[in-house]
């Protein structure tokens, strides 16, 4: 951070300070007015500030009495207040930046001298005095390469272990369990095989032109040797991860075509980028002039960066598909869609202030750090290694649970069309975390790659700062694995429910104890996490939290007192609770109001009724709950039959069909107790009431009562048994009864119906079921 805000600063001087600095004159000064006497005191501050004395005393004539306490010459790092450490970044921006234009000036004024300088030191190195000698070893070990690599793929290759490789390829491999060990063995194979192009290599060039005894030739072999060896490992890295021609075991999701292109082009500028850096390193190492190898690491490494950026805008559009996965942008996480949006801006940025570190270090003649592309690929080789490690652990581990996931989501196919959505799992957490943990891997690796030093990290509020952070991401894996334990849990509490229709008079099965209290469980873990990671990490922060536990004591007083109701009905709600007195999906009666209970809260509960009004009832509110899901459910119904009937006859053939319906294939099940006749329970003026009833499991009621009424009008309408009508008898006297008009005779039509209405509705019971 501290190199970003110095190149920064000193990017804002260069560009906006002159090329020499002059100071102002004061209107009526000319140059040839005499200097005038040095001011003691004024001698005394300047002294002080080109020191870094950040506080001097004097005494009334202007002399110096002492410095501040512990001040010296220059100030130690880090011991600077933030506002002395704002001017102090801006002035050694602008003293670097006078220093970087007046340094570059120099080399590059004395290039010329140094191009005959590095001549003269060629020739002197060069084993017969001619510089065309180096063009030579480097010309004839590309020749070696090329015959090596002809000599690995030709006897390596094909004829020592194309077989292992071979028998290995799996036609549909499956995930990381099947991928990354092929992956990884072609890849130390594909290590062995540069091994053995190198060996043949030397070996043809120890043949042909014997051993070598000059140093300055040994060393540009190494340095030949040395850009082969890294190059083709970078090679077999991008041939792992994009498998160009193994289109199977692709783990990016990539196209054969985008996969060849992004391929191809990744070699070609890593062999461009590792030639440079040899290049570079052999002329340091000849102790060339320095000038010399400055300005050519500066300039070939401003066209590898722009090689660099040029492959990322050609591969932009693929390489955002891929972060994607297939998935369409407004669909994805919002740190996907922020990913694939700003990667390549990043990587851009990450180059070019890499090379601009590097050109000032360069011009400065500073201590340079890792070089740039080695950098890049040591961040992402971080990610891919330990995305690919912890995924092929994840697989293994889960391996087993998948099988099952797969056997449940082909019964569920075979069963309906659509399948319940998936849950979330431990699996899918570890997928989350992996790829947390691989950003993480990258950051770290791009710090100590840019901060050898790790003074960032030694920083107290950057410290203090990732102390948060990873406090934050164990209290996201905490909840995150109660929440995936708890839902699995419910889960496997909720049973299959039957489908109907809405408004149906059926009533959903009921969830056990276990998933009716999980959920306000969840809510809890969710608050306790919240608040432990919460006062963790003001404490990380240096902050007392005592004060707070104080508050809060405060706060739940005056809760207390001012929402007693919101107390009644949390505490209502969990004895109501703990007692079991109803769970989810329970049908229950709490007077005036009932229904299915749809959903639980801390506070409140909602009921649904049959019709569809959903009503929501806090806990304090309840003063009798009947719960008509529990146990058994006894079903009562009475039937209207003429005086004529034979009772007995009806109570066999009510028998009979009670053993019959025990058997039925969709009801059957359901019985308790089968269906009986109770005989006559009441006689009325047209009919005689006969009441059968029977015992079913709760919810289960209405479909069977459905089912007893059909077979009882079927049953009653084979064997000539009368279901009585409501009557009303209405006396006329003879000689009146010739005299009615049919205004008269309707009039006493509409007198009976709303008679036999009124009588309807009178002998409605009470409290019973309205459905």
């Amino acid at each position: 951070m501290r190199a970003f805000l110095t190149l920064l600063a000193l990017w804002l001087v260069l560009t906006l300070t002159p090329a020499a600095a002059q100071v102002p004159m004061l209107p009526g000064q000319g140059g040839d007015v005499a200097a005038p006497a040095p001011d003691p005191l004024a001698e005394t501050l300047r002294r002080a500030a080109e020191q870094g004395v950040p506080v001097i005393v004097v005494d009334t004539e202007g002399r110096l009495v002492q410095t501040a306490p512990g001040a010296t010459g220059t100030a130690p790092a880090g011991d600077a207040g933030p506002e002395v450490m704002g001017g102090s970044i801006l002035m050694k921006a602008q003293e670097q930046g006078a220093t970087f234009r007046a340094t570059l000036a120099e080399r590059l004024e004395a290039l010329p001298n140094s191009l005959i300088e590095v001549a003269w030191i060629l020739r002197s190195t060069s084993p017969d005095g001619r510089i065309m000698t180096y063009v030579e070893v480097v010309v004839f070990s590309a020749l070696l390469f090329i015959l090596g690599r002809i000599a690995a793929t030709q006897i390596y290759g094909k004829r020592l272990v194309r077989r292992f490789v071979v028998s290995r390829i799996k036609a549909e491999p499956q995930g990381y369990t099947d991928k990354m060990p092929f992956l990884v063995f072609r890849f130390l194979m594909g290590v062995a095989g540069t091994l053995f192009a190198m060996a043949v290599a030397y070996v043809a060039g120890w043949l042909i032109f014997g051993r070598v005894e000059d140093l300055s030739v040994q060393l540009t072999i190494a340095a030949l040797y040395s850009t082969f060896f890294f190059w083709s490992v970078i090679a077999d890295v991008w041939r792992m991860i994009l498998s160009p021609f193994l289109g199977q075991y692709r783990i990016p999701r990539l196209s054969d075509a985008d996969a060849r292109k992004l391929y191809y082009w990744a070699v070609s500028v890593a062999l461009f980028d590792f030639t440079v850096i040899a290049f570079s390193t052999w002329l340091g190492d000849f102790g060339l002039n320095y000038n010399l190898f400055a300005v050519v690491y500066g300039v070939l490494s401003l066209a590898g960066l722009l090689i660099t950026i040029l492959m990322i805008l050609v591969n932009r559009r693929a390489v955002t598909a891929a972060i994607l996965n297939g998935r369409d942008p407004l669909t994805a996480p919002w740190i996907t869609r922020m990913l694939a949006s700003l990667w390549a801006p990043a990587v851009i940025f990450y180059f070019i202030f890499g090379w601009l570190e590097l050109a000032f270090d360069l011009v400065l003649e500073l201590p340079r750090s890792i070089p740039l592309i080695a950098g890049s690929y040591g961040v992402f080789l971080s990610i891919i290694v330990v995305h690919g490690v912890i995924n092929y652990v994840i697989e293994r581990a889960f391996e087993r649970r998948r099988a099952l996931r797969a056997l449940q989501a082909a019964t569920d196919a075979d069963s309906g069309p659509e399948a319940p959505p998936r849950p979330a799992t431990f699996e899918d957490l570890a997928r989350r975390v992996s790829g947390i943990l691989a950003f993480v891997a990258g950051a770290f690796a791009m710090m100590r790659i840019w901060d050898p030093q790790n003074t960032i990290l030694n920083d107290t509020i950057l410290d203090r700062g990732l102390d948060v952070v990873v406090i934050v991401f164990i209290g996201y894996i905490v909840y995150h694995a109660f929440r995936i334990w708890i839902d699995g849990k419910i889960a496997e509490e909720t049973v299959d429910q039957s489908e109907g229709e809405l408004g149906d008079e059926g009533v959903a099965t009921s969830a056990s104890r276990l998933a009716t209290l999980l959920p306000l469980f969840r809510s809890l873990i969710l608050i306790v996490v919240v608040v432990t990671i919460a006062l963790i990490a003001l404490l990380e922060l240096g902050i007392n939290v005592s004060p707070l536990f104080a508050g809060a004591g405060v706060v739940g007083i005056a809760i207390g007192f001012g929402a007693q109701t919101l107390v009644r009905d949390i505490f209502s709600g969990a004895f109501f609770l703990f007692d079991d007195a109803f769970r989810k999906g329970e049908y229950i009666d709490i007077g005036g109001v009932k229904g299915t209970v749809e959903k639980i809260s801390v506070r409140s509960f909602q009921l649904r009724h049959h019709l569809g009004a959903l009503h929501t009832v806090p806990f304090g509110e309840i003063q009798v709950l009947t719960n008509y899901s529990r146990d058994w459910v006894i079903m009562k119904l009475p039937l209207r039959v003429t005086y004529d009937t034979n009772v007995d006859k009806v109570r066999k053939l009510i028998k009979n069909l009670g053993q019959e319906l025990l058997n039925d294939p969709v009801i059957g099940q359901n019985f308790i107790q089968p269906l009986k006749s109770q005989g006559v329970i009441e006689m009325q003026d047209s009919a005689m009431i006969i009441r059968v009833k029977f015992m079913t499991k709760p919810g289960d009621q209405w479909l069977v009562r459905k089912k007893v009424f059909e077979e009882i009008r079927d049953l009653f309408d084979r064997e000539g048994i009368k279901f009585a009508h409501r009557e009303v008898t209405v006396r006329i006297a003879d000689e009146q009864a010739k005299d009615l008009t049919p205004q008269q005779r309707e009039k006493i039509t509409g007198a009976v119906q709303a008679a036999i209405d009124d009588d309807a509705f009178d002998n409605m019971p009470a409290g019973g079921d309205d459905r």
